[in-house]
């Protein structure tokens, strides 16, 4: 197999597709489960690669048969635009959401993640800037859906998989298992040997500080910037298919995503363990973070590594597993590994994981939905724990200000956490944001999501966070991820979440909204600003604590900053305090 060079990436010339990457695995490793579904009974349902291979067919064929699937070459297109057909995944977590994925790249077409706790207007809008054709949804989504379904003319296939929440099928929706029994997992010749590297895949953002935005990379490129495209061992791209296969052979890891399949974290690390031939083990609770319930099935299926999204995810399973190690059970021995992505996990929660758990291993992983996995930090027992330093991954770059130049290490710039080599194509139907977000230096493409950072003459890399949620008081930037982290040190603060509100005499002034945890003892806000004030300098510390029960976040845990930035106006417009 001959290989190019771009950059600092070695890429394979045959280029790499998300459904025959699936196929080919399941070809060495048929008979390992590749989902395992728990129950509450404390059952679980188990898919096999060869079962998963022939259910994924089948849908393909599905949807195929009822119109979808027609192609426009890419080399046609302009970067922001789709040539294919586009597929909503409307779901909690359930192998049905990953059958779906797999099933809408066999059929050619591009499955896309839905937030499903929009509201109907929310939902209209996404389904509508997607020019969404089919949908597959669960029962429970089914009355928002039909709240908005007449105002969306190019909504023509409905496919509704049951979930026991007693909504009946929706007009003009079908039962999933009825639909794949109707259809034949023999795909014509011609449809398997055009799956193609350009054939897309699409991702949403979340739309916590503005609207949501369909990220479209080649399927080639997030392969291996984020779903196991890598070798383990050196980083380097997997040359062939065969390579794959034989790599699948020594599998068999059990992986348990702990976020929604709607965060791109979560079903990267799905297709992460497709790729290594693992297997991804679902809890009998899906619809919310139940951590009795993912530690009874860690312990009952074996789990070897869970992903989690930062603290919202970390406190609540840290306070978990601190439980279940002193009573003895449930069985967390089989636990390697607890990997993080998405959200800050501080520095307080990876010290007491290891201290609960010392033969661990906690990964925090750093990327984005335009950039793939770009660094990462492992922690064992005995190192000093730490937040928002990585070692940067293959491509990974900080660009100037002007954004006219790649920065050294060693800079004093303040610069943008950028990637080279394996990028997104842009944004779906957005030429402007798409020239923002993907600038071009010196014949070079890059990918600039807003991250601001800075690199060590060590090649390690200092985050301070996104330029969208920081804060200009008084003519200093503040970046509300750096006075959180500082915050989450004290051990009463549970969650934390900061804003800016308007100020007469700074121009805008940082507010922190916290959740102190009931059972600790009474700690007063100036005991909150001096713990922070150890690790971020006066200036930044907050000119107010509001104290919430609790703090909007999206599901997959990422922080809600309009939420934050309305709660913090608040406090000037009606006066309320801390």
């Amino acid at each position: 197999m001959q290989t190019s060079v771009d950059g600092d990436q070695t890429r394979s010339d045959q280029g790499f597709n998300l459904a025959t990457i699936h196929e080919t695995v399941a070809a060495a490793v048929g008979d390992r489960d590749c989902i395992v579904t728990c129950r509450p009974d404390g059952s679980a349902e188990r898919r096999s690669y060869a079962q998963v291979t022939e259910r994924t067919r089948r849908l393909a064929d599905a949807l195929r048969t009822r119109g979808l699937g027609s192609v426009v070459a890419r080399e046609q297109l302009e970067s922001h635009r789709s040539g294919q057909d586009h597929v909503a995944l409307y779901m909690h977590n359930s192998a049905e959401y990953l059958e779906s994925m797999l099933g809408a790249y066999k059929a050619r077409t591009v499955p896309f993640n839905v937030n499903y706790r929009y509201v109907a207007d929310e939902l209209e809008y996404l389904l509508a800037d997607s020019g969404a054709r089919a949908v597959v949804f669960h029962s429970a989504f089914a009355p928002t859906l039909a709240a908005v379904r007449d105002r969306l003319d190019r909504l023509d296939v409905l496919i509704q998989v049951p979930d026991g929440s007693g909504h009946g099928l929706l007009p003009g929706a079908e039962w999933y298992e009825d639909v794949l029994a109707a259809a034949t997992p023999e795909l014509a010749d011609d449809v398997v040997a055009a799956w193609s590297p350009d054939d897309l895949y699409i991702l949403y953002t979340g739309g916590t500080t503005g609207m949501p935005k369909g990220v479209m990379w080649r399927q080639d490129d997030i392969f291996v910037a984020a779903m196991g495209g890598r070798r383990p061992g050196d980083q380097q791209e997997w040359a062939s298919y065969e390579d794959l296969a034989a790599n699948a052979l020594n599998g068999g890891v059990k992986i348990l995503p702990g976020p929604p399949f709607m965060h791109g974290a979560a079903h990267w690390v799905a297709f992460n363990s497709f790729t290594n031939g693992n297997t991804v083990v679902l809890p009998s609770v899906t619809e919310r973070l139940d951590v009795d319930d993912l530690l009874a099935t860690v312990a009952a299926e074996g789990v070897n590594v869970v992903l989690i999204v930062g603290d919202a995810f970390g406190r609540p399973l840290v306070e978990g597993i601190e439980a279940a190690v002193a009573a003895g059970t449930p069985d967390l021995s089989s636990l390697l590994a607890i990997a993080s992505g998405g959200a800050a996990l501080s520095s307080g929660v990876k010290s007491r994981l290891l201290a609960a758990l010392p033969s661990i291993i906690v990964m925090d992983g750093l990327g984005a939905s335009e950039t793939g996995q770009q660094g990462t930090q492992l922690t064992t027992a005995g190192q000093e724990a730490s937040t928002g330093d990585f070692t940067p991954g293959p491509g990974m770059c900080i660009l100037s200000e002007d954004l006219d130049r790649v920065l050294e290490p060693g800079h004093d710039e303040l610069g943008w956490l950028g990637q080279s080599g394996r990028v997104p194509l842009g944004y779906l139907g957005d030429e402007a944001k798409t020239a923002r977000t993907f600038p071009v230096i010196d014949g070079t493409r890059y990918a600039v999501p807003g991250d601001r950072a800075r690199l060590g003459e060590d090649g390690r890399l200092e985050l301070f966070g996104r330029d969208s949620v920081t804060i200009n008081s008084g003519g200093e930037k503040i970046f509300a991820e750096e006075v959180e982290q500082a915050l989450l040190h004290h051990p009463a603060v549970r969650d934390c979440v900061v804003a800016g509100r308007p100020s007469e005499r700074w121009g805008h002034e940082v507010v922190a909204l916290v959740v102190v945890d009931p059972d600790a003892e009474p700690v007063g806000d100036d005991e909150l600003l001096t713990e922070a004030a150890r690790h971020i300098a006066r200036y930044k510390l907050p000119k107010a604590v509001l104290r919430r029960d609790a703090l909007q976040r999206s599901p997959s845990g990422k922080a809600d900053y309009r939420w934050a930035a309305e709660q913090a106006t608040r406090l000037v417009t009606d006066g309320a305090g801390s």
